[in-house]
């Protein structure tokens, strides 16, 4: 399956989206599925529908790590 950034999220057939457990069911979470070839999807869970950004296994580890470390917090 090749999926390309910015196709509408509802469109990307056979994936199970997965929220973290830390969102109070609000809306105000993102959602990510696994793609084939270990790429993983995002979508904005207040809009299903909407655009989904692609990533891949590189990046996806790069940015956990990132999270990890606290690198974004100064954005919240």
């Amino acid at each position: 399956m090749t999926v390309e950034n910015g196709v509408r999220a509802d469109e990307i057939e056979g994936v199970r989206w997965r929220k973290a457990s830390a969102s109070v069911g609000m809306g105000e979470c993102v959602e990510v599925a696994a793609l084939g070839k270990g790429e993983i999807a995002l979508r904005n869970s207040r809009f299903p529908s909407g655009p989904a950004l692609v990533f891949t296994p590189q990046e996806w580890r790069a940015f956990l790590a990132g999270a990890k470390a606290e690198e974004f917090d100064a954005l919240t």
